[in-house]
């Protein structure tokens, strides 16, 4: 009999035990779609005016990657004074964006580092740069230091900077390293999504746990050369090595927050508050795999399969193709606008207003997230931000102030260490 009840009491309390859960379950799920069900932002006149107010400096565009791959490198084919409904960037849509100033990422495969080729694509990149502002020299102006942009401005044009993406485009070559600073280039990613020979990067199997002393010596020419430091793509030990050993401020250029999407690619809560400590910023990452906490998870292994694919289909319409389709058999679900603002909240949070920033990664994307399909949406943040509480000025901030205040201090360090 006691037998009996000891069982019944195990039934029950597992029958308890399940049903709790499945009520956990329904919870997570219901708040899930409400979340998703969240209203749509509505520009208001005040966010209209807090917006042209300032201007947007971002910190990652992949428009010239997206012009060699699909326009053969040429703005005759693409020309981007005419709409470009198939890019998310145009000359149109960044002014009623009200875009100021923009790192144009100049990335190449990490591939090409195999093929020894990375170096010399990535100059083909800058060229492509330098094109473009030649080719439309009413909208746009070459910047490298913060009194360029801030004269680009005066001037009415989008100050036009140049963000190189993986170390190994410089192919183990301080003198390379170099070479990229005196064609313009402003900031470094250490890694892209390969563990380099210095550095580990965030998807793919580390192999220094960090930087090697190699590795420290990029971050210590960095800061003497006056370019940033960008620890998007790179391993959490790479993350904490990098400000360890960085004196200037750091950057993430195209980087969310990990406790609100768990993607190896964003960035956890305690190297944020390192972040703080070291004057960096976070500049929020607008893919939907990224940002949105269901998709992260789905896409938690995207590199590893960009790997493999890109093993299998070496020309690159074939891996495009092969990407498309890979995407299709893994659907992920798109978010909102409300996704991003939650990251930028939570780096706000964790760190500080003065750390955070936006690095759309706009034109090297496949999803964005409702309301944020293009370089015309920026306003809808500016909104958002004010619908939550911001200040116009922290708005400001977070659109531009934050990385200016970055550029000046690396500027600062980077002439105090050439006086050494």
């Amino acid at each position: 009999m006691l037998a009996a009840h000891a069982s019944r009491r195990d039934f029950l309390r597992a029958a308890v035990v399940v049903a709790a859960a499945n009520l956990t379950c329904n919870l997570v799920i219901a708040q899930e779609s409400a979340k998703r069900e969240r209203k749509k932002v509505v520009l208001t006149d005040e966010g209209r005016r807090v917006h042209a107010a300032g201007f947007v400096f971002d910190g990652h565009n992949d428009l010239p990657w997206e012009m060699r791959k699909e326009a053969s490198s040429s703005f005759d084919k693409r020309d981007i004074a005419q709409p470009q409904p198939k890019m998310h960037t145009d000359i149109a849509r960044l002014k009623q964006g009200n875009v100021g100033a923009q790192f144009w990422s100049v990335y190449v495969p990490a591939e090409t580092a195999q093929a020894g080729t990375a170096l010399q694509q990535t100059m083909e990149q800058i060229d492509l740069v330098e094109a473009m502002i030649k080719r439309y020299p009413e909208t746009f102006a070459a910047a490298v230091t913060v009194a360029d942009i801030e004269a680009a401005r005066k001037a009415g044009k989008i100050a036009s900077l140049i963000g190189v993406e993986g170390g190994h485009c410089i192919e183990d070559s301080l003198e390379n390293l170099r070479r990229l600073k005196k064609r313009g280039a402003g900031y470094l990613t250490l890694t892209h999504s390969d563990t380099l020979q210095w550095a580990d990067a965030a998807t793919d199997t580390a192999k220094h746990e960090g930087l090697t002393p190699f590795g420290e010596e990029v971050v210590r020419e960095l800061n003497k050369l006056g370019m940033l430091v960008d620890l998007s793509h790179v391993s959490d030990a790479t993350m904490r090595d990098a400000l360890r050993v960085s004196k200037a401020p750091v950057i993430y250029s195209h980087s969310s927050a990990r406790s609100i999407a768990n993607h190896p690619r964003n960035v956890p809560d305690d190297v944020l508050k390192l972040v703080k400590a070291n004057g960096g910023v976070v500049m929020v990452n607008f893919f939907s795999g990224f940002v949105v906490p269901e998709s992260a998870e789905i896409l938690s292994n995207m590199f590893a399969v960009s790997r493999e694919l890109r093993a299998k289909f070496p020309n690159e319409a074939d891996y495009t193709r092969e990407s498309v389709r890979w995407e299709k058999r893994n659907p992920y679900p798109v978010g909102d606008i409300h996704d991003v603002v939650d990251h930028i909240e939570h780096i706000a949070k964790v760190a500080c207003k003065e750390s955070v920033g936006l690095g759309s990664d706009y034109d090297g994307i496949s999803k964005c997230p409702m309301q944020l399909e293009d370089v015309s949406t920026y306003p809808l943040i500016t909104q958002e931000l004010l619908n939550r509480g911001w200040q116009p000025a922290e708005i400001h901030g977070l659109m531009s102030g934050n990385v200016l205040r970055v550029m000046k201090k690396a500027e600062e360090v980077a002439a105090a260490m050439t006086q050494e």
